[in-house]
C-alpha cells in the first residue's frame, strides 16, 4: 500500500537512479492496453478521455497498443498547455503517427462519442477534491455512457492519500494502478489491477530526492532553539547554523554564560541566550520549558552539553515537561530510554550512542535496518541512526541514505545533521524530516567532495557543507548517488 504522496517521492528517486520517466510511462501505457484487451474485444470502440498531466501521458502511450480497436484520444484542453515533457511527447507521437486525437477546448460543448471502453485518464493521485471544468463535465459524461469504465492509476477524483471519492468524481468498473495500491482503491466496486512498471525497490528503500520533497520548506519558517554547550562550544554553533541554512528564520542557542560569547562568535546570524553557570541543571531546563513552549520552538538537545550527572538530570526536566517538536542528540540520547514525554522526538544516535540507549551494536547500520527498526518500535520515537549509511526508522517505515562521503567521519557532522532535522520539523513529522535532513546532509557533503576534486572527502571540515545545504534543499546539488 502506498499513498499517493509517497508514490510521487517513489517516482523521483526512481529517476534519480537513472529509471526515466518516460521508460515508466511506456510501462504503464501498456498497462493500460492489456486491461482495455481483456475487456473488450478487436474491434471495439476504445475513448480515451485524458488530461494534460502524465496521467493523461499513460494514455498517450496505451493508445498506440491498442491498434486493433476503433480508438479515440480526446485531450481535455489545448496541446500546448500539456504539463510535462514526456506527456506533450507522447501527445505528438499520435498526431504524427495519424492516430484519431482531438481536443476538446471547451468543456461546454463536450460530447463524448459512442464508444465500448471509455479509458479515464483525466486525474492522477495527485489532485484531490471536488472536480472542475472540464473534468467535472467529462466525469459527468463518462458516468452516464453506456460504456465500460477503465481508469488510470485511480478514478478522476479519487484522492490517493485519504482514499476518499469526489461527489462529482469518476465511477470506474476497473482500476489500473500502477507500483503499489493505493489507500481505498480496494473500497470501490470497481476491479483493481496493480501493474508492475519497473520501478525498482531501492526507489522505495534508499533516500533520494523524492524523499527531499516530502518535507522541503515552501517558506522561511519557524524557529529553533538549540539547548547545548558547556564543555564544548562548537556543536550547538553548527546544529544551529545548519537550522538557519535549511530555511528556519531565527536560530537560538541557550547556553552557559561561560561560553556564550564564544558560540556568539562563530557567527553574527546566532541569537545567543546565556544562562548562569558553566553547565545545563534541572532548574535551568524548567525555565528554559518556559521560553521554548512560549515561542512554539523546535528544540535541539544535546550538542555540546557534555555528560556530567547534573546535566543530564537537567536533560531529563526538560525531555519530561516539553510537549513540542525536538531533535535529541549527543549525550541527551543516553537518557531518552528512560523518559515518558508527550514531545515528538527524532534521535539522532551515531553508532556508539545507538548501542548505549538499547539499540543495536553494530558495524555496518544498513546490516542491521531490522534491528533498528524494532528498536524504534520498542522505543516510541523516530531514530536517525548516523554511520557509513544512515538508517532512519519509525518502527514501522525504514529508509537508508546511501549519499555521503568517508571524509563525513570528521566531528561536526552530526551536528550539522540535527540542526537541518529540526529546520525540516517545521514542514514534516518526524520520520519525513530524518529521511530528508539525512538525504541533506549526505549530498553536501558529496558536494563539497567533489569541489574540492577528492571523492572520498578527507579534507572535508563539516563548516564547508553549510555553504552547500541550501543548494541541496533547493535541489540544484544534483542526482543522488548509490544503487541498490
Amino acid at each position: 500500500m502506498i499513498t499517493g504522496e509517497r508514490m510521487g517521492a517513489v517516482d523521483e528517486n526512481a529517476a534519480a537512479l537513472g529509471v526515466a520517466r518516460k521508460q515508466l510511462m511506456e510501462s504503464s501505457g501498456n498497462a493500460i492496453a492489456r486491461v482495455v484487451r481483456e475487456v473488450a474485444d478487436p474491434g471495439s470502440r476504445i475513448l480515451i478521455v485524458a488530461g494534460r498531466g502524465n496521467n493523461g501521458g499513460d494514455a498517450f502511450v496505451a493508445a498506440r497498443f491498442l491498434d486493433d480497436y476503433d480508438t479515440t484520444t480526446l485531450l481535455l484542453g489545448r496541446e500546448d498547455a500539456i504539463g510535462t515533457g514526456i506527456a506533450r511527447e507522447n501527445w505528438e507521437v499520435l498526431g504524427e503517427a495519424g492516430y484519431d486525437r482531438r481536443e476538446v477546448t471547451d468543456s461546454r460543448a463536450l460530447e463524448l462519442p459512442d464508444a465500448d471502453v471509455v479509458v479515464d485518464a483525466m486525474l492522477g493521485t495527485g489532485i484531490s477534491g471536488e472536480l472542475r471544468e472540464p473534468a467535472a463535465t467529462a466525469a459527468r459524461e463518462i458516468n452516464a455512457a453506456d460504456a465500460t469504465v477503465v481508469s488510470v492509476d485511480v478514478p478522476s477524483g479519487f484522492d490517493a492519500d485519504e482514499g476518499e471519492s469526489a461527489d462529482n468524481g469518476v465511477e470506474a468498473d476497473h482500476v489500473v494502478t500502477f507500483h503499489e495500491e493505493k489507500p481505498g482503491l480496494a473500497e470501490l466496486s470497481a476491479e483493481l489491477t496493480v501493474a508492475d512498471i519497473g520501478i525498482p525497490a531501492a526507489a522505495e528503500r534508499v533516500l533520494g530526492p523524492g524523499d527531499l520533497a516530502l518535507a522541503r520548506p515552501d517558506t522561511r519558517e519557524g524557529r529553533a532553539f538549540v539547548i547545548g554547550g558547556g564543555p564544548y562550544t562548537g556543536a550547538p554553533a553548527l546544529a544551529a547554523q545548519a537550522a538557519l541554512r535549511s530555511g528556519v528564520e531565527l536560530a537560538f542557542v541557550a547556553a552557559p554564560d561561560i561560553v556564550a560569547g564564544e558560540i556568539q562568535g562563530y557567527a553574527e546570524d546566532l541569537i545567543v541566550q546565556p544562562y548562569d553557570g558553566d553547565r545545563l541543571t534541572p532548574d535551568r531546563a524548567e525555565e528554559l520549558v518556559e521560553t521554548a513552549e512560549g515561542y512554539d520552538d523546535v528544540i535541539v538537545l544535546g550538542p555540546g552539553l557534555g555528560n556530567a550527572e547534573e546535566t543530564l538530570e537537567g536533560a531529563r526536566v526538560f525531555l519530561e515537561s516539553y510537549t513540542g517538536p525536538m531533535v535529541v542528540d549527543a549525550d541527551a540520547l543516553s537518557i531518552v530510554p528512560d523518559v515518558e514525554t508527550e514531545a515528538t522526538l527524532l534521535c539522532t544516535p551515531n553508532r556508539a550512542e545507538l548501542a548505549e540507549m538499547g539499540g543495536p551494536e553494530v558495524t555496518d547500520l544498513r546490516e542491521a535496518t531490522d534491528e533498528i527498526e524494532a528498536f524504534a518500535d520498542d522505543l516510541g520515537h523516530t531514530v536517525l541512526a548516523k554511520g557509513v549509511d544512515d538508517v532512519v526508522s519509525d518502527g514501522e517505515r525504514t529508509r537508508v541514505a546511501r549519499v555521503g562521503v568517508p571524509g563525513m567521519a570528521v566531528g561536526g557532522t552530526g551536528d550539522l545533521l540535527a540542526g537541518i532535522s529540526a529546520a525540516l520539523l517545521e514542514h514534516a513529522e518526524p520520520f519525513e524530516a530524518g529521511a530528508a535532513a539525512a538525504y541533506v546532509n549526505g549530498r553536501a557533503g558529496e558536494v563539497v567532495a567533489s569541489e574540492q576534486g577528492d571523492e572520498s572527502g578527507l579534507g572535508i571540515y563539516a563548516s564547508d557543507l553549510l555553504e552547500e545545504i541550501p543548494r541541496v534543499i533547493r535541489g540544484e546539488a544534483g542526482r543522488v548517488s548509490g544503487d541498490d
